[in-house]
């Protein structure tokens, strides 16, 4: 079996545990010369119930994870127990499982995925992106989608985004590069007041957070590579897990890791990182359009 848990113990996400555990599922199979049909017979378990098992898309219960190991020969106590304490450590409540009543169950795969990775490379075209949100300008955003009368589960879901964002400032941080069209950064989401701080706080973090990078497509760019499709690439610490392709839709999301869809989008955001403007334009983008906020008529 591949990996330990010394090796892998920073891992904090749910979703990319139970990833782990499916490659370790899957490639005890193989090495055994079993088909998903011949395993998930053990198990009473359908093929495609088999494959969702092993790339980390379901839960995992601690009977079907030890007939699994019976069957493929792992009898080392110790190899069996560390599989299964990461088991339970994947069975455990999330740190965003206070909001579950606020959150899809779409979404919380994607919160899973974005606590374990190591690089988020993001495109979005109509807002700021999430993590690097002001409260008054997430709260402006989740008040264009929910009516007056939800106050409360915005004020939640402005909470939640709030806690995200401690990823950035956690010990060891991922990696985040986001390229934002300048259009997003112009549109006065809440009002001249709560786009002002925002961009504010925007050039105060690409000045103090050496993990963070922001490129900004111009209006003058015209059109370039997947303008109207914002999206995500997630990367991992660990080489067993693929790369995830993030893309948030009104009433779901699409998940992409195979690999040719992968590299789709990786060649898209390294076009984007050339049209857009150069990181050392940034923040005189930034202060150039707070001027322009300050000479817009009220």
């Amino acid at each position: 079996m591949t990996g330990s848990p010394e090796q892998d113990r920073h891992v904090d996400g749910p979703t990319a545990i139970r990833i782990l555990i499916g490659a370790q599922l899957r490639q005890l199979r193989e090495e055994r010369g079993l088909t998903r049909a011949e395993a998930g017979e053990t198990i009473r378990a359908s093929e495609s119930k088999l494959s969702r098992m092993e790339l980390g898309r379901v839960g995992f219960k601690q009977r079907d994870v030890k007939d699994l190991l019976t069957l493929y020969g792992v009898r080392d106590e110790a190899e069996r127990e560390a599989l299964l304490a990461r088991v339970r450590e994947a069975n455990a409540p999330s740190w965003w499982h206070p909001y579950s009543d606020v959150t899809p169950n779409w979404f919380q795969r994607y919160l899973g995925l974005e606590a374990t990775a190591a690089l988020i490379r993001t495109y979005e075209v109509a807002f700021v992106p999430g993590l690097l949100q002001t409260e008054e300008y997430a709260r402006a955003v989740m008040s264009l989608s929910h009516s007056p009368g939800l106050r409360d589960e915005v004020e939640r879901r402005v909470k939640l985004r709030l806690e995200r964002q401690q990823v950035l400032t956690r010990p060891d941080p991922p990696r985040l590069w986001a390229v934002v069209g300048e259009a997003a950064l112009r549109r006065p989401v809440g009002g001249r007041r709560v786009m002002r701080d925002q961009i504010e706080a925007l050039i105060s973090i690409v000045d103090k957070a050496p993990n963070v990078s922001l490129q900004v497509v111009p209006l003058a760019a015209g059109g370039y590579a997947v303008a109207g499709t914002p999206f995500t690439i997630l990367r991992f610490p660990q080489a067993s897990l693929p790369d995830v392709v993030y893309i948030e839709q009104l009433s779901g999301a699409l998940y992409l890791d195979k690999r040719e869809d992968v590299d789709y989008y990786f060649d898209a955001v390294n076009r984007l990182f050339v049209e857009a403007a150069p990181l050392r334009d940034t923040v005189r983008i930034l202060e150039r359009i707070l001027h322009d906020l300050d000479q817009a008529p009220e």
